[in-house]
């Protein structure tokens, strides 16, 4: 394989079996996926009470405001609140993936609020609750529609 062709394309984590994420139709969450695409994760947050919020809302969870807007939290550090090691594959296409694991994480400087995603490094790394995670992106730039994912790895 040529140095070229390696860089062009980095394996992915997984296969991309299970479908491409994409923003919901009403729009609601086309912010977070841009900003995935830009190596950003930008949530919602409540300009009356300054709370973050996930998964985002039309008002705050809250205080009731519909004054929303969009903001990426000061850090990206964040705790695994649970996680799961994944032995049996859940789709065609995964056989050879398993085990993998699936972390939920909690962002320090969002209020709490919690995404989730892969643990990248060796499948079968001790994984407790607590363990400090940071984010990685994921582009898949060789499909119809790009999009970025969202996975962690251990600090």
């Amino acid at each position: 394989m040529s140095e070229t062709t390696s860089a062009a394309r980095p394996p992915y984590y997984l296969p991309p079996v299970l479908g491409a994420p994409q923003p919901l139709d009403s729009g609601l969450d086309t912010p977070f996926h841009d900003g995935l695409r830009a190596h950003r994760v930008v949530l919602q947050r409540c300009a009356s009470c300054q709370g973050w919020q996930w998964p985002p809302e039309v008002l705050c969870h809250r205080c009731r405001s519909f004054d929303m807007v969009w903001e990426e939290p000061t850090s990206l550090e964040g705790a695994v609140y649970t996680w799961t090691r994944v032995w049996h594959a859940a789709r065609e296409g995964l056989e050879a993936s398993v085990p993998y694991v699936i972390v939920v994480v909690e962002l320090d400087a969002a209020d709490g609020v919690r995404l989730v995603g892969n643990l990248l490094g060796d499948p079968q790394q001790e994984v407790v609750t607590g363990m400090r995670v940071l984010p990685v992106f994921e582009d898949h730039d060789d499909v119809d529609r790009p999009y970025t994912l969202l996975h962690w790895r251990a600090v």
